[in-house]
């Protein structure tokens, strides 16, 4: 395998480990301060906006400066992003600032390992390499919080003293490996609404995308209040979290590896049926919680539908797509956006309003999100048909 591609993999890993190193520090950051709860979604928020709203921008600037240089660049601003939390983790202004700064150049990253991967790939290994890409994503996910959980039980800052230091050694790793790639015509920078799009969601397959956006929504409102809910019922610490974060973290890879693939062609719809049953259920049990076994069951629960929902619907939507696999991620890569923005927001108030609240109304947002799924069946408008 080349050293770009395992240095990409890295950075892309970094990345969404940085995002979920996060979630079991932020709460008790805010909990500690004495801060409103409100802002756990807030600082969760912010991130994700200055990432999505900022990608064009930065896949412009690519193409001037080069995929290397934003690499670059954007490994620098994201290390600096975890100093900057570091130092000032009892200033909630500049906490918002830090995790702007954060956003703003994980979306340089982003951007700038598509380009490049586009640039060196061909059109036979592009989806190879992209496969790849995704799996050094959830990696990051699945490890992030655990990572996060078990630092922060020796000190708060700990978890991002770390980060920047990883991140750091790998921005002088990539200033030697890193070669510039050659800019192959039909490289395009990555657009908030994909070329395309407009035509695609004339058809069925956008009740696969907006099915798609409620399955983050739901996600990033758990990824915000699991925490806090947590706190509040039974006294839960950063380090119980990081092992609760990463036991669930194998039953999603479980699922991805183990369950998914055995999925056969024509029976998606079913298990996104099914999937949503188990997440309702996942929700009810938080409710429930009285200890820590109950809050790991539910969590696991709640993730084994959420992974199973999450992969099966972006296979079922490139398969939807009619040949127009870039135009699909993109799309599902702007839904999984905008579910991030608007999910911890909204969680995190409902969670100062009623702690359960929250749980309840994502348990109706599954079972009412299959009603997409039948809608979707029920369809004839399909891009598969041409």
């Amino acid at each position: 395998m080349k050293k770009a591609i395992l240095l990409l993999m890295s950075v892309q890993f970094l990345v969404y480990l940085g995002f979920g190193i996060i979630i079991p520090v932020l709460p008790e950051v805010i909990v500690q301060q004495g801060w409103d709860d409100i802002h756990v979604g807030g600082l969760l928020t912010v991130y994700s906006l200055a990432s999505f709203f900022t990608a064009p921008l930065w896949g412009m600037l690519s193409d001037k400066v080069g995929r290397k240089q934003l690499i670059l660049m954007g490994l620098i601003g994201f290390s600096l992003s975890f100093v900057i939390f570091s130092l000032f983790i009892d200033n909630l202004t500049i906490l918002y600032v830090s995790r702007v700064v954060g956003g703003l150049f994980s979306g340089a990253l982003y951007t700038a390992v598509t380009g490049f991967i586009g640039d060196m790939s061909s059109e036979e290994d592009r989806n190879k390499y992209m496969g790849l890409m995704g799996m050094s994503i959830g990696l990051g996910f699945i490890f992030g919080p655990a990572i996060g959980g078990v630092l922060g039980h020796y000190s708060l800052q700990l978890p991002f003293i770390a980060s920047a230091a990883l991140i750091a050694l790998l921005f002088i790793y990539a200033s030697i490996v890193l070669k510039e790639p050659e800019k192959r015509k039909d490289s395009r920078k990555r657009a908030i609404v994909p070329k395309g799009a407009g035509k695609m969601l004339q058809y069925r397959v956008r009740y696969l995308f907006m099915f798609s956006f409620l399955v983050t929504f739901m996600l990033a409102g758990v990824e915000a209040t699991f925490q806090l809910f947590q706190i509040d019922r039974i006294n839960i610490t950063p380090l119980q979290i990081g092992y609760l974060f990463m036991f669930s973290g194998f039953v999603d890879a479980a699922i991805q590896g183990g369950v998914v693939r055995r999925i056969k062609n024509g029976t998606e719809t079913s298990w996104l049926i099914g999937a949503q049953v188990i997440t309702a259920l996942g929700m009810l049990l938080f409710t429930l919680t009285a200890n820590l076994v109950v809050a790991g069951l539910a969590l696991c629960v709640f993730t084994a539908g959420n992974a199973l929902a999450r992969t099966c619907v972006v296979s079922l939507s490139s398969k939807e797509s009619g040949g127009q696999y870039g135009t699909a991620a993109g799309l599902s890569y702007s839904m999984d956006n905008l579910g991030r923005i608007l999910g911890p927001l909204f969680f995190t108030w409902l969670f100062t309003v009623e702690s359960n609240l929250g749980y309840y109304i994502s348990a109706g947002i599954a079972i009412v999100s299959i009603t997409l799924i039948f809608i979707y069946k029920s369809s004839n408008k399909s891009l598969r048909l041409e």
